[in-house]
């Protein structure tokens, strides 16, 4: 295949096929295998680290002992889509595909397989566990002129947290799948397979508990607040982290959610003009920034009057510092004579810093 996508190999796939490639080294049935006894001379040497595959091959083991690895050919119409998925499946569209269309439509199949499992009772007889772009863009190549390209799967015989683990393994290195989408899926996943014990769930997927929770803080953020983003890939992680606690504070949710209609409709208006959109983290910060009670621009401070005995204004006192002096402006209001003004100034210079 042409595409990045069609260079690699399915995660699932490698971890499977690793699984007794290397037979252990059998003893002779009158003696020891050569060099044993040279062997337990030599010092044990460090473990390799685990590879990606080989930390999640562990949690996979049960899976591929299960899997019947049976491959065949099939038209996409007979798959339906399982639900567990994290990729919206109705999101995709030829733009977001459009290089693994191409990439099929030169090799003539999907190289890779997708997997799905039989559905003996159901309108269609397989369901589809991984492989949403592949199964979409045949689906897209069928409408278009390539009705003769079939879909490579693999059938597997799991139940749905199996097939959860599965989907989760092969969608985790996908950079197309994007945080939010992963989010939704572990909270629908966190409450339909494991009881809503997030523990258990950390501990079956082998990925930290609080990454869990940093993902499933950001599936829980209103559909209002996720409209404020132009596109579903610009939510991250991080700004559930930062948005979540704020939007669960009564105190704050409200603001959040009316500054967010209003980026929505900007959002909206720029796309309609084919203007740049706002950017995820500008959104976040206006967001965050909503709670913030804006200070109200400190009002002029009034400046002392100069006045005369009478109590007619002669001018004011600008400034009076001990540095600087002092600064008077004089501009009586009606008529003043001289000896008003000088009587008015007086005491004013007698007072003023510079003379403490």
């Amino acid at each position: 295949m042409s595409s990045a996508g069609g260079r690699r190999r399915s995660l699932l796939a490698n971890a499977i096929e690793s699984i007794g490639t290397t037979p252990p080294p059998t003893r002779a049935a009158d003696g020891p295998v050569a060099g044993d006894h040279a062997d337990r001379e030599k010092p044990a040497e460090e473990p390799a680290t685990p590879s990606f595959l080989e930390r999640r091959g562990v949690a996979f083991d049960e899976i591929a002992r299960t899997v019947k690895r049976l491959t065949i050919r099939l038209k996409p119409s007979e798959c339906s889509i399982w639900p567990g998925n994290a990729r919206d499946y109705a999101a995709l569209s030829y733009d977001r595909c459009a290089s693994l269309i191409e990439s099929i439509r030169e090799e003539g199949t999907n190289r890779e397989p997708v997997v799905v499992r039989r559905t003996p009772n159901a309108e269609q007889p397989y369901e589809l566990i991984v492989g949403t772009r592949r199964h979409f863009s045949i689906s897209w190549l069928h409408a278009n002129n390539h009705s003769e390209i079939e879909l490579v799967a693999r059938i597997e015989t799991l139940d749905d947290e199996g097939a959860f683990r599965l989907a989760d393994l092969e969608n985790r290195e996908r950079e197309d799948v994007t945080d939010l989408e992963r989010a939704r899926n572990y909270r629908h996943a966190v409450e339909a397979y494991y009881k809503g014990v997030r523990a258990q769930m950390a501990e079956r997927l082998a990925i930290p508990k609080q990454n869990l929770h940093n993902l499933l803080q950001l599936a829980e953020l209103p559909d209002e607040v996720v409209s404020a983003f132009a596109e579903p890939g610009d939510l991250k992680v991080r700004h559930g982290m930062r948005l979540s606690p704020l939007i669960k504070d009564e105190r704050y949710r409200d603001a959040i959610l009316g500054e967010a209609a209003i980026i929505a409709a900007e959002q909206k208006e720029l796309l309609a003009a084919g203007a740049e959109k706002i950017e995820g983290s500008k959104v976040c910060e206006r967001l965050a920034a909503a709670v913030t009670p804006s200070r109200p621009a400190p009002s002029p401070k009034a400046k002392p009057a100069l006045t005369a005995a009478s109590g007619k204004e002669i001018g004011q006192v600008l400034a009076d510092t001990k540095a600087k002096g002092i600064t008077i402006n004089i501009n009586p209001k009606g008529r003043a004579s001289v000896d008003e003004i000088l009587d008015a100034l007086r005491p004013v210079i007698e007072s003023a810093r510079f003379a403490r």
